[in-house]
């Protein structure tokens, strides 16, 4: 009788081992893109222990992936490095045709505009452009785009750091960055810097030199 019992119940254990290896043989790693990637310089979009163990260069560190749709592209990623401090513009009483909205994502399309403008000089929109390479065009964020980048800070710091970058900082004497966003009603002479510090932002003479932190947007092919 024990006999039988045990062989009516060995088809049902042979069918949950075997599906049990299938469940464990599909389980696939999980490749989505997350703020905390590292993006490389090929384009290449890798965690960071899979980038650590990969031999390619790192050149910026996702902090945000656009779940909502409401940003440019599939999100964004932060450069690895500050760039020197720089004006704004190198004369005031122009206005440089950035959007001046403190909630728009448009800072690939208020960097060009003020690299664009004929009648003043941008130092910092110069900078940005002079450092683009291998086809990753970098711009200065919008004071939204810097907004998403603050409150990744805390994700994203520790990846800058093992990557070999500058960490954003949040002492009071070195916070502040140029954002892409003339103060509204004032563009002639104005923009808004951010703290990365406290994530407010401060309306500043736009001839004043202070550092960028540039941004890509990262697309999916």
């Amino acid at each position: 009788m024990t006999k039988t019992r045990i062989c009516r119940l060995l088809p049902a254990i042979l069918a949950a081992v075997l599906l049990m290896g299938c469940d464990a043989h599909i389980m696939e790693k999980d490749t989505s893109v997350r703020p905390g990637h590292v993006l490389c310089v090929d384009g290449s979009v890798l965690a960071y222990d899979d980038y650590a163990t990969s031999g390619k260069e790192a050149i910026a560190v996702i902090f945000h992936t656009n779940p909502t749709g409401e940003t440019a592209g599939n999100g964004y990623a932060v450069y690895l490095w500050d760039t020197a401090p720089k004006a704004f513009a190198d004369s005031l009483g122009i206005e440089q045709g950035t959007s001046a909205m403190t909630d728009a994502f448009d800072g690939n399309e208020n960097t060009f505009a003020i690299y664009d403008t004929k009648e003043t000089t941008s130092p910092m929109a110069e900078t940005v452009f002079d450092m683009w390479r291998y086809g990753q065009s970098a711009f200065i964020p919008s004071v939204a785009e810097m907004r998403l980048m603050y409150s990744a800070r805390l994700t994203i710091n520790p990846i800058i750091e093992k990557c070999g970058g500058d960490t954003l900082p949040s002492a009071t004497d070195e916070c502040w960055y140029w954002t892409s966003t003339e103060v509204d009603g004032q563009q002639t002479a104005k923009a808004w810097l951010f703290s990365m510090g406290s994530g407010v932002i401060q309306e500043t003479p736009k001839i004043k030199s202070h550092k960028l932190r540039p941004i890509i947007s990262i697309y999916k092919q």
